[in-house]
């Protein structure tokens, strides 16, 4: 196993994680089940555990599915970020022959490109680029959306480029389903291009996914946007306008490369960004994390500091007991399937040392409430606009620290769009009240986002922000 690997793993316990994560077929029937249902929900193909990609020494193996030579980062990176570091052709899990030879609703290519992480050092981030077979219509030049996914999980098998090609994914306890798709495809079809990052260690192999870093993030978002420009056969050019679209972790993602737009990459022509449910405040989502249906996604955040600052082990490893330790271990390989199933309403106090909830421990350690006040987002101000939207009752991504954004950008003068999307409440933290504003409010999402690639005018409701709920 090469040293990169070897330190991938090393970051949450002494011991390699992937072959744990192999010993984890006790939850196979289970998720085969789930895996069958939503098989027939999506209609989309599968990849089965046996599926392997470019051959290549020392595969890399998670949860069952071998990862693609191609996600192997090599020891030297281009210096300019944004560099792309290969491609080859990527294969739609969902396509159809068009008329003209092409195909729909597009051509894609499998991107590795360098960027630059928290610590300010080079990593290779991997995504995918889709040059779309229907014609732009708004103004000016073709635009390109860059979409960063929602939460899809730690594991490399749960890569957003991985879920374009299988949109459905099934390993040994494993289970991802590429539900951002649908919003690729869409922008495809009104003829914008897309390219989707997969962030800092989802995909690659060499370190552990940097979960809700927002610098991290940020950069690998905003690289996928410059990436795209390089790309053989893109119609995409430094002329061209840029939007920023993503949702839950993606709408953290969005929100942070907006922030950060103006001084790491002033060059990328941003047009508009759409932030859906942004866990800016880690503080307060992490309390609604813990004991829901998602609460595997405390380990993918305690795991990700971990990665981005080793020094941390120590006192992760101070405040965790066996069970913890052993549910860090097994999250950093899991999709969000394999969490819900595995993890969902786990209770925090069951991982402690102390028996107390991880919020009570993060408020006790000045050092980890450090590591949270350096992750919030709403400190630097968007130059271009943004529509922030959030569900009222959302409990999972809160619906208070999103609305608190949203304040915090009008406060520094930004041109804002705020909406609250009012639904019943669904159901408490069992995720359906952080999906439906989703589905529901993705329509007018990604009509205001043409607007904004068109060249159309951008109307800030800031002056609302008193009366909206």
């Amino acid at each position: 196993m090469s040293p990169r690997r070897i330190a991938r793993s090393s970051s949450i316990t002494n011991a390699p994680h992937r072959p744990e994560a192999r010993r984890r077929g006790r939850r196979t029937g289970r998720l085969l089940a789930a895996s069958v249902a939503a098989a027939a929900c999506l209609a989309a193909s599968a990849v089965p555990a046996s599926a392997a990609g470019s051959a290549g020494p020392e595969p890399v193996v998670s949860r069952g599915v071998t990862i693609p030579a191609f996600y192997t980062p090599p020891a030297r990176l281009p210096a300019a970020d944004g560099s792309l570091v290969r491609t080859e052709p990527l294969p739609l899990g969902l396509s159809l022959p068009g008329l003209d030879g092409r195909r729909l609703p597009g051509t894609a290519t499998r991107l590795m490109y360098k960027s630059t992480d928290a610590g300010g050092g080079p990593v290779a981030v991997t995504g995918a680029y889709i040059e779309p077979a229907a014609s732009w219509k708004g103004g000016g030049p073709r635009p390109l959306v860059a979409l960063a996914s929602g939460t899809m999980g730690q594991g490399d098998q749960c890569a957003p480029s991985l879920s374009l090609q299988h949109p459905l994914t099934v390993g040994e306890g494993t289970v991802s389903i590429g539900y951002d798709n649908i919003a690729v495809y869409r922008f495809l079809a009104a003829g914008a291009a897309v390219v989707v990052t997969d962030y800092v260690g989802l995909g690659a192999t060499d370190r552990l996914h940097t979960y809700v870093n927002r610098v991290d993030e940020g950069h690998a978002l905003l690289d996928a946007a410059r990436a795209a420009r390089s790309v053989a056969g893109a119609s995409v050019t430094a002329a061209s306008r840029v939007g920023l679209y993503g949702y839950s972790q993606g709408g953290g993602a969005s929100a942070s490369a907006a922030e950060l737009h103006s001084a790491y990459a002033p060059d990328v022509n941003l047009a508009g960004t759409y932030a859906g449910a942004p866990p800016a405040d880690l503080t307060e989502v992490m309390k609604g994390i813990d004991g829901s249906a998602l609460a595997g996604a405390l380990g993918w955040s305690i795991n990700g500091f971990v990665q981005s600052d080793p020094s941390l082990k120590a006192v992760v490893d101070a405040h965790t007991n066996d069970v913890g330790k052993a549910a860090l271990k097994d999250t950093s390989t899991m999709c969000v399937g394999d969490a819900i199933l595995g993890h969902g309403f786990t209770d925090s106090r069951r991982w402690t040392a102390d028996g107390k909830p991880i919020a009570d421990v993060i408020a006790a350690e000045p050092k980890l409430q450090e590591v949270l006040a350096r992750q919030r987002i709403g400190n630097l101000r968007p130059t271009a606009p943004v529509r922030l939207a959030t569900g009222v009752h959302d409990d999972i991504v809160g619906h208070e620290q999103a609305r608190q954004l949203a304040v915090d950008w009008c406060r520094k003068g930004a041109d804002v769009t705020y909406e609250a999307v009012l639904l019943p409440n669904l159901g408490d933290k069992i995720l359906t009240n952080h999906l439906a504003p989703y589905l529901t409010d993705q329509g007018a999402a990604i009509s205001w986002m043409t607007d904004r690639l068109s060249g159309k005018k951008a109307y800030s409701n800031c002056w609302s922000m008193p009366v909206q709920p």
